[in-house]
Formats: C-alpha cells, sequence, structure tokens
C-alpha cells in the first residue's frame, strides 16, 4: 500500500468520523417518560390550560371579599358664625363650634344578613346664653342587625358568589385534569407510532438488503447459464417495489417524528431545538388483567370529565334554590341597640335660674362621655319588621323556571355522558384483549414465515425453487414482522388507552396537580 493510498483512506475515516459524530449530536434519544416529561412542561395545550385555574381561583378569592369585615373611618369640622336672630343668642354674632368623627365595623352574616358596630363622637361649643352644658361632649355606641327572614335567607343563598366561584375552580381542575390526561396519551401513541415506523423501516430496508442479494446472485447464474433470464427480472421488479415501500416508510417516519415534536413542543426547548428524536424504549407484552366491571367502577369514579358535569350540576342545583327563594316574600328584621353617653363643662347657676349671671363651672370630660356610653347606662333599642310582597313577579318565575330546565338539562346531559364513557370504556377493554391475543398470533405467523423463507432457501440452492418464491416469502416475513410489531405497539396504546378511559393516567404516572398549580 502506498502512502497515497493510504492517506486517502485515512481522510476517508476521518470524513466519516465527522459525519458519525454529527449525526449523533443531531439525535435526541428519549424514553417514553422522558418524552412524557417533556410534553408536560412545554406542551403549548397545557401551558394554556394551566392558566384557567389560576383565573378560577383569583375569582373565588373575588368572591370570598363578601365576608371580609368593613372598616369605616370618618371625621368632620365645622364653625358656623352669623349674626344673632333672636333673644336667646348673644347680641352680635352667633358662633358655634362642631367636630364629629366616628368609626364602624361591618360585617356580613352567613345567612344573609349583616351585622355592624360603630362608634360616634362629637364635641360642640357656642356662645349661646342659657346652656346646662358648654361645650358638650357627646358619644354613641351602636350595634345594627339587619336579617332577612323569607327571600335571600339561608347559608346557600348568602353564599352563592361564593359557591358558584368554588365550582368553577373545581372545574376548571378537573378540565385541566383531562388536558394532562389526554396530553399523556397523545405522547404515549405517538412515542409508539414513531418506534413502529422507525422499526418497519428496518424491516423493509433488511428485505431490501435480501432481495439485493439474491439479485446478484441470480446476476451471477443466469451469466454461466445456471438460470434463466425472467429470473433477474422477477428479482429486479421485487427490489423496485421494496424501494418504493422505504419511500412509504421514510414519509411514515418523518410524520411520526413531526407529530410526536409538537407534542413535546421541541422548538420551546433549547437544547431539543434541531434535533431528532430518537426513541430508546422498545414496546413490551406486560400483562394487564381488568374486567369490564372493573373499568367502569374505575371509570365513573375517576374519570375528570364527570368531575366536571357533578361540579357543574351543583351550581345548577345552587341556582334553582336560589330562584325559587326568590318567589318568596321579602320580610326583613332589623334590630338596634344603642348606648349614648354626654359630658362637659356644665353652667352653674344661682338658684338653678338660667336667667340670672353664672356663679362657676364644673369641668367635664369626653372621658366620662365614654365611660357612660361603655357603661350601658341607657337601654335603648329599637326592632322593626319590613314586609314586602310582590305582585305578578314575572321576571322571577321566568328565573325559576329556566333554572328549573337547565338544572333538567344537566342531568340528562351527565347521564348521556356516563353511557358513552360506558361505550369507551366497553371499547377499550375488548381493543386491549383483542390486542393481546394479537401480540401472540403475529408472533406464531413471522416464526412460521421465518421457517417458509428458510426452507424454500434451501430448495432453491439445490434447484428445487425459483425467485419468485423465493421474493414471496421474503415479502411474507417482511409484513409478518410488520404485523407482529403493530400488534405490539397497539397493545402498548391499547394499555395507554385503558388508562385514559378509567382515569388513572396521572396516577399510575405519579402526576400531581400540585405539581402545575400552586
Amino acid at each position: 500500500m502506498n502512502k497515497r493510498t493510504f492517506g486517502a483512506m485515512v481522510l476517508s475515516l476521518a470524513i466519516l468520523g465527522l459525519s458519525s459524530s454529527g449525526q449523533e449530536s443531531k439525535e435526541l434519544p428519549l424514553t417514553l417518560e422522558d418524552s412524557i416529561v417533556k410534553a408536560l412542561k412545554n406542551n403549548l395545550d397545557v401551558a394554556a390550560e394551566v392558566i384557567s385555574p389560576e383565573l378560577a381561583g383569583a375569582t373565588l378569592s373575588q368572591a370570598k371579599q363578601i365576608y371580609m369585615p368593613t372598616l369605616q373611618f370618618g371625621f368632620t369640622g365645622n364653625r358656623y358664625e352669623a349674626p344673632a336672630t333672636w333673644s336667646l343668642q348673644n347680641s352680635g354674632s352667633y358662633v358655634q363650634d362642631y367636630t364629629d368623627s366616628n368609626v364602624s365595623l361591618v360585617q356580613q352574616i352567613p345567612f344573609g344578613g349583616s351585622l355592624s358596630a360603630g362608634m360616634d363622637y362629637n364635641w360642640t361649643r357656642n356662645n349661646q346664653l342659657f346652656q346646662n352644658y358648654n361645650p358638650i361632649y357627646q358619644s354613641g355606641l351602636t350595634f345594627v342587625l339587619t336579617q332577612p327572614l323569607l327571600r335571600n335567607f339561608g347559608w346557600k343563598v348568602s353564599r352563592k358568589q361564593i359557591i358558584v366561584a368554588q365550582n368553577s375552580l373545581d372545574i376548571s381542575r378537573s378540565q385541566f385534569k383531562t388536558t394532562l390526561i389526554t396530553t399523556v396519551y397523545n405522547v404515549e401513541a405517538a412515542y409508539w407510532n414513531l418506534v413502529y415506523s422507525i422499526e418497519n423501516l428496518k424491516a423493509l430496508r433488511q428485505s431490501l438488503d435480501l432481495g439485493r442479494d439474491l439479485l446478484a446472485k441470480t446476476k451471477k447464474e443466469v451469466e454461466v447459464g445456471q438460470k434463466a433470464p425472467i429470473e433477474v427480472l422477477n428479482a429486479e421488479a421485487s427490489v423496485a417495489r421494496r424501494e418504493a415501500d422505504i419511500l412509504q416508510a421514510e414519509a411514515m417516519v418523518r410524520r411520526s417524528r413531526d407529530q410526536l415534536g409538537v407534542l413535546l413542543n421541541l422548538g420551546a426547548d433549547p437544547e431539543a431545538k434541531g434535533r431528532l428524536v430518537v426513541p430508546t424504549d422498545t414496546p413490551t407484552l406486560k400483562p394487564l388483567q381488568i374486567t369490564f366491571e372493573e373499568a367502569l367502577q374505575r371509570a365513573m369514579a375517576r374519570r375528570p370529565e364527570l368531575e366536571a358535569s357533578r361540579y357543574a350540576i351543583d351550581t345548577k342545583h345552587l341556582n334553582f334554590s336560589v330562584a325559587r327563594n326568590e318567589l318568596l316574600p321579602q320580610l326583613d328584621l332589623k334590630l338596634t341597640k344603642g348606648s349614648p353617653g354626654v359630658a362637659g363643662d356644665q353652667i352653674l347657676y344661682q338658684d338653678n335660674n338660667p336667667f340670672l349671671p353664672p356663679i362657676g363651672v364644673i369641668k367635664g370630660s369626653a372621658t366620662q362621655a365614654f365611660h357612660d356610653t361603655f357603661a350601658f347606662l341607657y337601654n335603648n333599642w329599637t326592632v322593626g319588621l319590613t314586609l314586602s310582597i310582590p305582585f305578578g313577579d314575572m321576571v322571577g318565575r321566568a328565573n325559576y323556571a329556566y333554572a328549573r330546565l337547565d338544572l333538567e338539562q344537566s342531568q340528562a346531559r351527565l347521564k348521556s355522558q356516563e353511557q358513552q364513557i360506558t361505550l369507551e370504556v366497553s371499547d377499550a377493554v375488548l381493543t386491549l384483549e383483542t390486542a393481546a391475543k394479537s401480540v401472540d398470533a403475529y408472533r406464531v405467523a413471522r416464526e412460521y414465515a421465518e421457517k417458509q423463507l428458510e426452507a424454500e432457501m434451501k430448495k432453491l440452492n439445490v434447484g428445487l425453487s425459483t425467485n419468485y418464491f423465493v421474493l414471496t416469502y421474503q415479502d411474507a416475513l417482511s409484513s409478518a414482522r410488520s404485523l407482529e410489531l403493530k400488534a405490539l405497539v397497539d397493545y402498548n396504546v391499547a394499555m395507554a388507552n385503558i388508562a385514559k378511559v378509567t382515569g388513572t393516567t396521572l396516577e399510575t404516572r405519579n402526576i400531581t396537580l400540585s405539581d402545575y398549580i400552586k
């Protein structure tokens, strides 16, 4: 071997090494579990649907604000000055200084009413004659209970917005479960379909190699006169057909890879962008014994679609109850309890005659007014009932009729949904059983095809067969291998579908909503 030849070989090996290295760098090996993790992290449907529970949670927080107490403060300052207009005022100008401050706490109560507690304090000073106190300190403590007794009365009626918001949150969480389950199933199906398309392409290439080998062997035999030229034509036709099959199989691989790539949203992953997904898991036959009754029981208890429908029916029930309550007369109870307190600088008159000049002042303070207020020295209360009876309440009756029909419609839809799920479960169990039997059947068929081809090759070698029969058995073996693999893939997809229709996908994959919803 001369130096030039040796150098060319080294250069060729280097180019092949770089090409192989570049090809490896463009591949993205993924297990099924890796694919599911990437999909749940990057899938656009998951990213969009995860926002819905957050929005529903915000709405629930807003609804709960109705039971948050409201604290109010108020202050007013006033000075009034005007010419004196009557005999009990000082000559010249009449002047009054006045301040008023208040604080109140209002709380909605669970049965539709409200409870408020308020504290008032005001201070008054003026230059008017014949007064017993000047300035005057007045305080007051007031409790007010307002409670509807018929319309708008009740725990559920008063908490309607909160209950509806909570049901909406539960519905959105159930819908998000559905999105996760559907995404996982779609990834599993796409992953195994990609595995099948890749392995099917390999099988077709092996078949093509066998056909080419037989074609080359036949050409040599024709050259030495051992076979007729027609045998070459048969072999060439078979090779051409297998080459066309490979083109279709390569297109299937690209489509399957694209479908899985869309589910994984590889464009959003910098590490995966521009790389070809290469599945590393192989389909296996893991026996799963489940009866229709067991599967149906799981589905009825765990399907998130049924959960969402039941939460929706709870809301319809509430709307119906509220609409029925709105037909009642309005009867409101109002109970008020007050405790005033008054103090100030007491002006003393001779012989208690205000027409005589003042002889002294006893100083007072606001503290005394507050003391009297909190001591409840004065018994002040008010009780009132207000009754309103609507006549010809067409709007209320229309709302009641609508709520009743809406509830009945939702209940009918739930029954229809349960029937549809029953059909889905039955079909999924049957498909799983059929797929398990198909795996065994196609395995046996593939073993027989291998034996038939082996026997026919032996006959060809001793001149007892022709290329036509050998090529036919090669095609039969290729088809048998493809069908066996397809049956195995179908079985794994059927197992994923069982988890999907029974609502156990997340449980099986140890996926929890807390991983996505805070």
